[in-house]
């Protein structure tokens, strides 16, 4: 395990896989793509299931909305038939239309029968507002963008204020992206490896609870 995974805080009693990310799980890789320009806060961030073409070698998918309501693109498809044929990008609110856009092209480029004796591509974006940070109305997102992310994609992917966790902000503080993995040995013989990856931007400071303890509370009293 490498030194960032051991500096982490730990939750949890099951072994994290040698990366203590998604990338632990199968091929999956990722990149990002940052802008730091002032007032402009924001990024992409392109999650990889395999390094091949997803068009032609799809992954099966699914996808559960909890109290959620993003302006993602591409979930009803995913819902529909189980499966991803685009890498997943992450981004801004308002960089969503421009990304779909980005990754339709890359699929064509890979595959030029899509839309012609193939069928179409799905494209897969999912966002969060990062207004508070970013000058969200700048639309500063450009296709570019996601192609410089979907090259960055690896292994050891960075974590924190980068790619689309530019400029969020979560519980009152910095939000991100983070990552982690888990390995559950279900019997003698047989591991399976759970990975995650979160954009993290939401929560009211007071809600804040870390192992189960009310730190959050605890902070807005002291600041009150």
């Amino acid at each position: 395990m490498d030194k960032q995974a051991l500096d982490q805080p730990r939750i949890g009693k099951l072994e994290a896989g040698p990366l203590d990310s998604i990338c632990d799980v199968g091929d999956i890789s990722v990149g990002h793509c940052t802008l730091d320009d002032g007032a402009l806060q924001t990024g992409v961030t392109v999650v990889r299931p395999h390094g091949g073409n997803l068009f032609l070698d799809k992954v099966p998918a699914a996808a559960t909305v909890l109290n959620g309501f993003g302006k993602s693109t591409g979930l009803v498809q995913v819902q529909e038939l189980g499966v991803l044929e685009t890498p997943i990008a992450l981004t801004n609110t308002f960089g969503v239309g421009t990304v779909a856009n980005a990754q339709i092209r890359a699929a064509v480029a890979a595959t030029p029968e899509i839309g012609r004796g193939m069928s179409t591509v799905n494209p897969l974006v999912f966002e969060c507002n990062d207004g508070y940070l970013n000058d969200i109305q700048a639309m500063a997102v450009q296709e570019s963008h996601y192609v410089q992310a979907l090259a960055a994609a690896d292994k050891r992917m960075a974590q924190g204020a980068v790619g689309a966790g530019r400029g969020m902000s979560c519980f009152s503080f910095k939000g991100g992206i983070g990552s982690a993995s888990r390995v559950a040995a279900i019997q003698p013989g047989l591991r399976y490896t759970v990975g995650a990856l979160v954009l993290a931007n939401f929560g009211r400071l007071p809600n804040l609870t870390v192992a189960g303890r009310p730190f959050g509370r605890r902070l807005a009293d002291q600041l009150d």
